[in-house]
């Protein structure tokens, strides 16, 4: 009894996180159906037509099917069934203590971290029905997701027999199964040949129980014998699920057989039989007691052990108590089944209400989706709130089987609408953006034309009708607008630093400047550090506020910064400044050319180039953090992870650095402007 208290514990154990999923269907495992052998053991059990102990057929209640049938309503099917599976191998007892987590609510990316703990972590016979119905679930998902990027492909001029997209989730999620798969067939290729060796030794050993009874010797050397079968028995190893509960039908029968018409020693046999009787009173009262027990997991999966131990670790009973012991362990098995059937008829009533949700926030898509915006930011707003709708229509919950097909064609279909409306209007805002790329690309030719002519007093004049013009122009296509601005840009720099150089008389002290700045950055190449860092950045913080001093330089010999900021950079970095501090040193350099620039535009371009850069910096690093999701939890040292992790922290500095310059920059602005306005009262009070 000891070895059936450890079963009681074993089956008491982990049910803070068994979900209730007893209900599941099995599945079968992938081994051969038996052949051979397995003949004798469907022969032998039209002999034995009834369970350990348990009455015939024909005096079961009306609620007991045979094993023949479905039994889905029968409890002693279901839990013979499930003790079959389990019988197989021990770990496969498992499963019934590895949640069952809420797979529907998850997003790809969860769904394949969680493939990998479990394939990872635990056995692989144990995890088949989790393994499934996460399978299932991560299909669906990328079905609905690939067909919303294929619309994408199409609406943006695609041909759908081109569509291909490669995804990271897609990849890691074939790369797990493949691995479980590898696992899985490896395991049951192995447990194939031992299940029919060991149910070879049963079938032999039931033979030679069948043989005791026309053996002709001492009635002690034969009870013997029979001991020794029972023993051999206990240590014949599993056999397959599919043979387990007639094998064990036939065993049983056999036992009673030689037990009723044996002339064996009453002594020895009643002295069994009470044994017998007292180990299964012991099982009918704690079956009995799991009445009251309130967590239905845990019963149910106590009542199996007791119906494993029952049939496999005790022998009959004396014939006329037979009956009775049965019906009473039969009786607190169906009282556990009423319990089980109104827990799920309640479950049931909750996925009628999960349906009510999941069709109001479908209503709730398809109005979306019958009303989608005209312009960029009310779709992006409706993006947010399709994006927040299918989040909760994913967390709401099961739905009845019956409709769940139907529930989810809907759900897809009113997504699916939303996305071909919102393409739709990006597809004509593209058209509308590269008709204004077009009419942006003439005036680039234009300005291109005239950008090195020397008639100032007449191409001037349309150089400012081309900038005014170009503002008045909408969008373009993203990819094509830095690039055309800067090539636009440049033309009109070139074309009036070229003004400014012909009227400006400093054009000589630029010049000037220039031979100035080309003597600092003589002596800087000749700069050696002390080693001293205080000393040492003062006289590097010397050379940049001499190379303030000297202004406006010709535009062509602008080459002449970068080379003196190459240096710096380089003797910054020697005496451990970090690239921040030193940008933001050096961009007190370009601070001071701008204060003394008389091109009222130069300001504001700067202010432009910087708040895009901005705009970059953190375009990129939400693309990082986005990428960085599709890695599970324990992945933290892959090489690639780590890569992403550095790019973020790089760009996040380079983010904190262009805000530093703008403030730099609107502190000047700021500056200036009060000189202006101090100077516009001076000249009024006068």
């Amino acid at each position: 009894m000891q070895e059936n208290e450890r079963k009681l514990q074993q089956a008491e154990g982990g049910t803070e996180q068994i979900s209730d999923n007893t209900k599941t269907p099995l599945e079968e495992s992938p081994i051969s159906e038996p052949t051979g052998s397995d003949a004798v053991v469907a022969e032998n059990a039209e002999e034995a037509k009834t369970d350990n102990g348990s009455p015939p057929e024909s005096k079961k209640d009306d609620g007991e099917k045979s094993s023949d049938t479905d039994g889905s309503d029968d409890p002693m099917n279901e839990i013979d069934e499930s003790n079959a599976e389990d019988a197989e191998d021990a770990d496969n007892e498992k499963r019934h203590y590895i949640p069952m987590l809420d797979y529907h609510a998850m997003p790809m990316e969860n769904l394949v971290g969680e493939l990998q703990r479990l394939v990872k972590n635990e056995k692989v016979q144990a995890i088949n029905k989790h393994v499934s119905s996460i399978k299932y679930e991560f299909d669906q998902k990328f079905q609905e997701f690939l067909e919303h990027k294929k619309e994408e492909f199409v609406s943006n001029g695609g041909n759908e027999v081109d569509f291909k997209y490669n995804s990271v989730a897609k990849r890691q999620f074939n790369e797990v199964y493949g691995e479980y798969r590898e696992k899985r067939d490896h395991y049951y290729k192995q447990l194939e040949q031992n299940l029919k060796i060991n149910l070879q030794k049963r079938l032999e050993i039931i033979e030679q129980l069948k043989g005791l009874i026309d053996v002709e010797e001492d009635i002690n050397t034969t009870y013997k014998n029979f001991k020794e079968l029972q023993e051999n028995w206990k240590n014949a190893g599993p056999i397959p699920r599919s043979s387990y509960n007639d094998v064990w039908r036939t065993y049983h029968h056999h036992m009673e057989i030689f037990y009723d018409f044996l002339h064996l020693n009453r002594e020895l046999r009643d002295l069994d039989f009470k044994h017998n009787l007292e180990e299964k009173q012991k099982i009918v009262e704690r079956a009995e007691a799991l009445a009251d027990e309130p967590d239905l997991g845990k019963a149910f999966r106590e009542l199996q052990t007791l119906h494993k131990i029952w049939k496999e670790d005790i022998g009959p009973v004396a014939k006329e108590q037979r009956e009775e012991i049965w019906e009473r362990f039969s009786n607190a098995t169906k009282a556990m089944h009423l319990r089980r059937q109104e827990h799920f008829q309640e479950l049931e009533k909750s996925y009628e209400k999960n349906l009510e949700k999941k069709q109001e926030i479908i209503a709730n898509i398809a109005k979306v989706a019958n009303n989608v915006s005209d312009n960029h930011r009310g779709i992006q707003q409706q993006i947010r709130e399709v994006e927040a709708l299918r989040d909760s229509f994913f967390k709401a919950g099961k739905v009845p089987q019956k409709v769940n097909e139907e529930t989810w064609g809907a759900f897809k279909e009113v997504v699916r609408k939303f996305n071909r409306n919102k393409n739709a209007f990006y597809k004509n805002q593209k058209k509308e953006q590269h008709t204004n790329l077009e009419k942006k690309r003439e005036l680039l030719e234009l300005a291109l034309s005239l950008k090195d002519s020397d008639d100032w007093a007449e191409v001037t004049p349309q150089m400012k009708r081309i900038q005014s013009d170009w503002k008045k122009i909408g969008h373009v296509p993203r990819k094509y607008s830095d690039k055309i601005w800067n090539e636009f840009k440049n033309a009109c720099n070139h074309y009036f630093d070229r003004l400014h150089s012909e009227k400006n008389e400093a054009h000589k002290e630029e010049y000037e400047n220039f031979e100035k700045k080309n003597d600092c950055l003589e002596r800087l190449k000749s700069f050696q550090l002390s080693g001293d860092k205080k000393k040492d950045l003062a006289a590097i913080k010397e050379f940049l506020d001499e190379w303030k001093q000297y202004g406006r330089i010709p535009f062509n010999k602008k080459h002449i910064n970068g080379k003196f900021n190459k240096i710096i950079d380089a003797l910054f970095k020697k005496a451990g400044v970090s690239k921040q501090e030193s940008e933001l040193l050096k961009y007190g350099n370009k601070v001071q050319e701008l204060a003394k620039t008389e091109d009222n535009r130069a300001i504001g371009n700067e202010r432009v180039f910087i708040r895009r850069k901005i705009n970059d910096s953190k375009s990129e690093i939400r693309q990082l953090e986005n990428n960085l999701q599709f890695f599970s939890d324990d992945s933290e040292d892959n090489p690639l992870v780590k890569e992403v992790i550095n790019n973020i922290n790089k760009q996040k500095e380079a983010l904190q650095t262009w805000k530093e310059k703008l403030k730099k920059l609107n502190i000047l602005e700021n500056k200036l402007n009060r000189e202006a306005e101090e100077e516009e009262d001076g000249s009024e009070e006068e």
